[in-house]
């Protein structure tokens, strides 16, 4: 899409507002009512065939009777008239529209009709579409000065672009910048996005130079393959911080493999956003307070942290909130220490925390701040101010000022002004400044971690997955017979062939369907070996006794053969047979899976892994494909990194080949969209190469007739 399909909706010369009305309780007078207030300095034309003024403004019976060219529509009609006027508005030659009016597919199937006829006819007539089922647009850039909603407050004047997918929502998003003096470059409300979407205004704002932070509140993703794109570039070049609605589901999904098991509802949502350098935050106070937070400030060069206050438990408040949100409180040098010691009075502590104590003067402020930012330990700094007798906040906000533009604004400074009386005017203060000013100290701990993240999101090289060497036609021919014969579940033998067709080493393995082809295989490997059932309703083979391990003589081996036997008949199984595999011991097991969900596509997993898995849940999640520093990224995430290590004089395991081993199967997934869930548990990872040792996979029908 052309930066120009946009400038329509944000820039531009002439407005028609159609469904403009004289009643000030209704939406039609409220935008033509705010167009005018806030100093819109294009022409506005209200549309009203029962008026002939609206405002004291000239109102024309219909777009086509306006007399002058026409850029944008705001349609606030019935939804039965939307589409008559849509094709007026292409009669006219107006290039965008934005549809206030609600009654399109969120009230069911006749209004998802309607809204397809609706689109039908503004890509016939080369219109751009805002909405159905939002609240407007808005811009408050040099010369235009548009409010074209319903929303009773104009946000000042700054470099942050909102989408917001919520009419409702977005008017409480205004008022909330508005009040804390939040600067809004555009905003939107996308509605029902049946043209317009979020991906569209990220294309938009990352090409628009008035933008500088970009904030989003999500309810679904349209295109998720086209977000991840977009995202992965523009925040290379400005940050997006999202509030993604719908963490939770009203029932559990059902599925068969580990990695099924433990993908929680979002975790697919969480995974995409990490791997687009995108900042979720949980709510709109936190958007909002990571917003405040890469409004003006400079990205932290790392996340050692000093924190300065005039008392003690807000300082330890800050720093647990710091080292939780994985800020390091880092010791000052001596130094520095030193300085502080020969200002501060006996009973303050110039360590980290520095606690001035209640004794300290707005000056102190300036004084401690400019020690602890000239310290090259330290990245950031907190500043957090109680009021005492004598002691204003305005005061303080000026001295903490003094200190930021003294060290050159190189580093971030963030203040929590934790009393009410003055606040007000500190924060404005502050703000003035680009400081951010917060209430309470985990605000400003998350905001600040928040730019820790985007700072390490930066550092990565910008990179595409690699593409290796594979067998796809292998794995084609084993899904093709397993759908043929109808089945759901490949058998391990065949999923350890598909792993193996793609670059993973997998154990030696055979598959048996008696005693006698049982011990030649067991001959032909190697003892030891391990023996499993291949039967159908056996999932996890420990709990039905239908696995042996380190079967040393052929005796053993048939002695466990036999058992087996008698296990899955018990259980009511239908054993189609065993597999025979060699016994390999050493390493640490992980687990490597991918589920389907259902928006996103296939997701992978890894973990530590074994029998404990889902005891543990200690894994990871990202969307395929990954590149490599995604794979590193989940490597290092996991609870247990340490153990890969290797602990008590135990060897690390071979990371490289981990990471690859991941990349694959990211390959394999995408390769063959038939296969909706796998797990690989255990995978062993070893000093030199991993290895497969048991493998489940999961694949839907795709062949007709």
């Amino acid at each position: 899409m052309t930066s120009s399909a946009l400038d329509k909706v944000f820039r531009p010369r002439s407005i028609a507002v159609v469904g403009a009305s004289r009643r000030r309780d209704t939406i039609g007078y409220q935008i033509v009512d705010n167009l005018l207030t806030h100093g819109f300095t294009g022409v506005v034309y209200p549309v009203n065939p029962g008026a002939s003024a609206v405002h004291s403004i000239p109102a024309y019976p219909s777009v086509t009777d306006i007399p002058g060219p026409v850029d944008l529509a705001v349609v606030v009609v019935p939804k039965e008239r939307v589409l008559s006027v849509i094709e007026e508005c292409g009669a006219k030659g107006v290039g965008a529209a934005v549809i206030i009016s609600a009654g399109f597919k969120e009230v069911g199937p006749e209004g998802a009709r309607r809204e397809r006829d609706v689109l039908e006819a503004a890509r016939r007539h080369d219109i751009r579409l805002v909405g159905p089922n939002c609240m407007g647009v808005l811009s408050t850039e040099e010369g235009m000065s548009m409010n074209a909603t319903f929303a009773p407050s104009m946000p000042t004047r700054g470099p942050l672009s909102f989408m917001s997918q919520s009419g409702a929502l977005g008017v409480t998003i205004l008022d909330y910048a508005a009040e804390l003096g939040i600067g809004i470059h555009h905003f939107a409300s996308v509605g029902n996005k049946a043209d317009i979407s979020g991906n569209d205004l990220l294309q938009y704002w990352a090409a628009d130079e008035g933008t500088r932070v970009i904030l989003m509140y999500l309810e679904n993703f349209g295109d998720p393959r086209r977000f991840t794109h977009l995202a992965r570039h523009v925040t290379r070049e400005k940050p997006i911080v999202m509030v993604k609605s719908g963490r939770t589901a009203s029932g559990a999904r059902a599925a068969s493999s580990h990695t099924g098991a433990l993908a929680a509802v979002d975790v697919a949502t969480d995974a995409l956003l990490a791997q687009c350098g995108v900042l979720r935050a949980d709510s709109v106070q936190e958007l909002f307070d990571i917003a405040m937070a890469l409004e003006e400030l400079p990205i932290p060069a790392g996340n050692r942290v000093a924190i300065v206050t005039n008392a003690g438990g807000p300082g330890i408040m800050i720093a647990d909130a710091c080292e939780s949100a994985g800020l390091e409180i880092v010791e000052l040098s001596q130094e520095t220490q030193t300085r502080l010691r020969a200002v501060f009075p006996a009973e303050a502590s110039v360590r980290n925390p520095v606690d001035m104590i209640a004794s300290a003067t707005s000056e102190s402020y300036r004084i401690a701040l400019e020690e602890v930012l000239a310290d090259p330990s330290v990245d950031a700094a907190i500043a957090a101010f109680v009021p005492p007798l004598g002691v204003l906040q305005v005061d303080v906000a000026g001295c903490i000022v003094e200190a930021y533009r003294g060290q050159g604004r190189a580093k971030p400074i963030l203040a929590v002004l934790m009393g009410r009386q003055g606040f007000a005017e500190g924060r404005a203060e502050l703000h003035e400044a680009g400081v951010p000013a917060y209430t309470f100290p985990e605000s400003a701990a998350r905001a600040l971690a928040a730019m820790v993240r985007y700072r390490r999101w930066l550092q990565r090289p910008a990179e595409e997955p690699t593409i290796f060497p594979v067998d796809a036609d292998r794995v084609s021919e084993i899904l093709d017979g397993a759908e043929d014969q109808g089945r759901t579940q490949l058998g391990e033998s065949e999923a350890l062939d598909i792993f193996a067709a793609y670059g993973l080493p997998v154990v030696k393995h055979h598959r048996v369907t008696s005693l006698e082809e049982a011990l030649a295989a067991g001959r032909e490997i190697g003892l030891p070996v391990v023996l499993k059932a291949v039967a159908e309703g056996v999932v996890h083979k420990t709990e039905f006794g239908a696995v042996r391990l380190d079967l040393r003589t052929e005796g053993e081996l048939e002695a466990a053969y036999r058992e087996i036997e008698v296990n899955v008949t018990a259980a009511g199984a239908i054993l189609h047979g065993m597999l025979v595999q060699e016994y390999v011991t050493g390493g640490r097991e992980v687990i490597l899976g991918m589920f389907t969900e259902p928006t996103l596509g296939p997701t992978l997993m890894f973990g530590l892994g074994g029998i404990y898995v889902e005891a543990l849940k200690d894994v990871v999640f990202r969307l395929a494909p990954v590149t490599h520093g995604d794979v590193t990224d989940m490597v290092s995430e996991i609870r247990g990194s340490a153990l890969l290590e290797g602990i008590r004089g135990e060897a690390p395991v071979d990371r490289d080949a981990l990471v690859e081993a991941i990349q694959r199967i990211s390959q394999l997934v995408l390769d063959h969209p038939r296969i909706s869930e796998m797990d690989i548990n255990p995978l062993l990872a070893l000093p030199r190469g991993v290895l497969a040792v048991d493998g489940r996979i999961a694949i839907r029908h795709t062949h007709t007739g």
